[in-house]
């Protein structure tokens, strides 16, 4: 299939739209985990990039879900209590 700039600034368009929704998603989700908001932001576009450069489906969905920050949250603490750093924060 021949790729054109109609495509592209479809794709852009909705690019933009994606990462409107997505920053304060991975934001959100970051602080239901216990995590600084800038873990959420790169949940959301680090594995966007990579799926950009070596994924193989048009439909598929990447990103940060509620189901994943739950589990995150309580396994942060856990983690804090087994390996502490000198101020006894990970």
């Amino acid at each position: 299939p021949k790729y054109n700039m109609s495509k592209f600034a479809k794709d852009l368009q909705a690019g933009l739209v994606v990462g409107c929704m997505l920053i304060p998603q991975g934001m959100g989700y970051a602080d239901v985990a216990g995590l600084p908001f800038v873990a959420g932001l790169y949940s959301g576009f680090a594995p966007l990039i990579v799926y950009a450069a070596f994924g193989t489906s048009r439909q598929m969905g990447v990103g940060p879900v509620a189901i994943v920050s739950l589990l995150v949250a309580s396994g942060v603490p856990a983690c804090n209590q087994l390996c502490p750093d000198a101020d006894g924060v990970l």
